[in-house]
């Protein structure tokens, strides 16, 4: 079973699903990109660790992270294993001892882990042949990715002063509004991007 290296490219609403968000994987150094539809906890464990935002206390993924380390159980990598139904299916590979073992995973949870224990994606070629999406065969599709100045801006924050705003995704953060604190994220980097 051959093997692809993935890594996360994007996410975002679900034009699909109310409540769940896409999250978006590439193959790396391609243009095949594999959609997952994900819960809105699994996106937001997913979204404070891509942008390494440190809750004040820890989250369930980061529960599990640090149980894992407490009894010297290391991820080494994460493989999206199956493919049915619409749902896709991973596995997590630990090493504890030189000895490694699998356990099976909602892949969500599985890539929120991956980002938490620094370790590698990857997806059975057969599914990237069977669900993802080749870029280049999208007719009108560009070939970049999207620029961040089209980010559309938040009207609520209109009136406020970009440090006005990273002081209230700090209180976000320490008050664990993180659908806020995600929202505040993206608004002070589209003002960012306009310097």
């Amino acid at each position: 079973m051959n093997k692809l290296r993935m890594e996360i490219v994007g996410m975002s609403y679900s034009q699909s699903q109310s409540g769940a968000y896409a999250l978006i994987l590439g193959v790396v150094g391609k243009e095949t990109r594999l959609p997952i539809i994900i819960g809105g906890f699994e996106a937001q464990a997913i979204a404070i660790e891509l942008e390494k935002m440190r809750p004040s206390r820890p989250l369930t993924h980061d529960l599990f992270k640090n149980f894992a380390l407490r009894y010297e159980i290391n991820i080494v990598e994460v493989v999206i294993n199956k493919f049915e139904e619409g749902i896709f299916y991973s596995k997590l590979v630990c090493e504890k001892d030189g000895k490694l073992s699998e356990i099976d995973s909602r892949t969500s949870d599985a890539i929120a882990l991956a980002l938490r224990f620094d370790c590698p994606i990857y997806a059975l070629e057969s599914i990237v042949d069977e669900a993802g999406i080749v870029m280049s065969d999208i007719p009108g599709e560009a070939m970049e990715e999207p620029e961040e100045d089209l980010i559309e801006p938040d009207s609520a924050y209109e009136e406020f002063l970009l440090e006005e705003l990273e002081e209230m995704l700090q209180k976000a953060i320490e008050e664990e509004n993180y659908e806020e604190a995600s929202r505040l994220r993206d608004e002070i980097k589209r003002r960012k991007n306009k310097l």
